[in-house]
């Protein structure tokens, strides 16, 4: 199939079909796009679109987002999960504010420079934001690449990716660059699904070698297998029930969640509540001690163990330090917190009969 034939193909279902209405395509900026693209990472359009209109009221610019205060780019983001992208969003607005005086780059090679931008987001920037011809090669476009060429291989694979770059080079128009890169996006997040896609639909079924073959499951390849190791955390829900606060502790900037808010862990309550008790003058009947609940990453399991630990009121004021919150249930600090901490906080404010958490 010719290049030119692929783009004119997509173009013309496009004119009829393509999505033109989504949040980030109204009044496009690099700005604008480059925000959408980095939640659309690991994430459906459908959970993003809620996301970025929050985003964008509270962030409309690059400077505004650059000025903002991390606990606030992160409590937007809560909810989102692969928090490293905040924090590189975050990072790259400074960057930009600082040292571009506000303004993107204007090629995809110093794009790809700043903290979470890399070749294909910073083509979707190009080619959506500024509509100059640029390349994307995403998880959509390459499932929908290795099906109509039968590229075999998992498409991360040096090798395989290479001639995908090379292919998707190829089927780049010079002219309507951003419509193009729209429709093949499009396509592969509707029509080209990884399961059961509908190929009676696709445009491009009559040139489509995997179908053809009948062989489109097996495209784009799998990468290998791999059982996830499993890690087990004890989360100490610090209660202060009298004013409806609970204790959270900053994490790392670096690592998981890193940045956010969490509970305090332990790896070994038996030996940690010894000096619990001590320290709260508690029992083990105290403590409570309730159902695990899975977290999954894409490298491991861990399973958590929540233990709420109920504080009288002279002892609420022992765990103050600079790392440390009284997060009030009734009027919710504006913090970023993980997804499970989140979920833990509002079964706490249940229990208490306290409002939902916002």
């Amino acid at each position: 199939m010719s290049p030119d034939s692929l783009s004119t193909v997509l173009l013309d279902w496009y004119d009829q079909y393509g999505r033109k209405n989504l949040p980030w395509q109204h009044h496009p900026t690099p700005y604008r796009v480059w925000v959408s693209e980095i939640m659309l990472q690991q994430t459906q359009v459908a959970t993003v679109i809620p996301y970025y209109e929050r985003f964008m009221q509270a962030f409309p610019t690059v400077e505004s987002l650059a000025a903002a205060a991390p606990d606030d780019v992160l409590h937007l983001w809560t909810g989102l999960g692969y928090y490293a992208r905040a924090r590189n969003l975050h990072k790259t607005a400074r960057l930009i504010a600082s040292e571009h005086n506000g303004l993107f780059p204007r090629s995809v090679d110093t794009l790809s420079l700043l903290p979470g931008i890399g070749r294909s987001t910073a083509g979707a920037i190009m080619a959506l934001g500024s509509g100059q011809r640029a390349v994307i090669l995403d998880g959509n476009v390459k499932r929908v690449l290795t099906r109509v060429h039968c590229i075999e291989g998992w498409p991360d694979q040096l090798q395989v990716q290479k001639q995908l770059w090379l292919l998707a080079e190829q089927h780049t128009p010079s002219e309507r660059c951003a419509d193009y890169t729209q429709a093949i996006m499009d396509l592969g997040a509707t029509l080209c699904a990884r399961s059961k896609p509908a190929c009676g639909l696709c445009p491009l079924q009559s040139r489509c070698e995997a179908h053809r073959q009948q062989r489109t499951a097996d495209f784009p390849g799998r990468k290998p297998a791999k059982k996830l190791p499993v890690k087990t955390t004890y989360m100490l829900m610090y209660l202060d029930e009298s004013r409806q606060s609970v204790l959270l502790e900053k994490r790392p900037p670096s690592g998981i969640w890193g940045g956010l808010w969490s509970f305090p862990e332990t790896a070994d309550l038996k030996e940690f509540a010894p000096q619990l008790s001590a320290q709260f003058m508690l029992d083990n009947r105290t403590m409570q001690q309730w159902d695990r609940l899975r977290h999954t990453f894409s490298h491991f399991h861990l399973d958590i163990i929540p233990v709420l630990v109920p504080l009288g009121a002279e002892a609420v004021g022992v765990m103050e330090a600079e790392r440390f919150h009284w997060y009030a249930l009734r009027q919710p600090s504006r913090v970023g917190l993980a997804a499970p901490v989140k979920q833990l906080l509002s079964l706490i404010a249940q229990q208490l009969s306290a409002p939902p958490l916002v």
